[in-house]
């Protein structure tokens, strides 16, 4: 008996090693992890007061369809009908609330177009790609294309 005990003597270290683990792991998890936590789903339900203190930033495309109907009507007829305005206008809140002093963002389309359109084989092939730099001869997109509607 005294010989199995001490054969096993290294599986009863083991095992008080990772019970002291589990203890700490629990220890830690208490202090770390705030008590809201899981308490609507898996994130922290205090958060939503928090976002709520923020201010709006998003007017959505109701908002952009009231005052620019005619360029909406031209983007539902082009490839980028279900983009938002403000993925490439950014948050357009205060443009709404007041649009003589707060002006909707105007891109910089030499950036924003590649974001979504830079070849990358990750995206799929139907996608409009292009390697920017042999597709435009360093003209901006909007030379050739109109954003809110463009070719096929």
């Amino acid at each position: 008996m005294k010989k199995l005990l001490k054969e096993s003597e290294h599986l009863v270290r083991l095992a008080l090693v990772l019970g002291a683990g589990v203890l700490v792991f629990l220890l830690i998890r208490r202090v770390v992890v705030p008590p809201s936590f899981g308490k609507l789903g898996h994130y922290r339900a205090a958060s939503i007061d928090t976002v709520m203190a923020r201010p709006i930033t998003f007017a959505g495309h109701g908002a952009c369809e009231a005052c620019h109907d005619d360029i909406f009507q031209a983007k539902n007829q082009g490839k980028h009908a279900r983009v938002s305005c403000e993925a490439c206008h950014e948050g357009s809140a205060r443009h709404t609330e007041d649009p003589t002093t707060n002006k909707a963002i105007k891109p910089d389309v030499a950036t924003l177009c590649v974001r979504c359109h830079e070849a990358d084989p990750a995206r799929p092939k139907w996608f409009p790609q292009v390697v920017s730099k042999d597709h435009s001869q360093a003209l901006v997109c909007n030379t050739c294309h109109n954003p809110h509607r463009p070719k096929e």
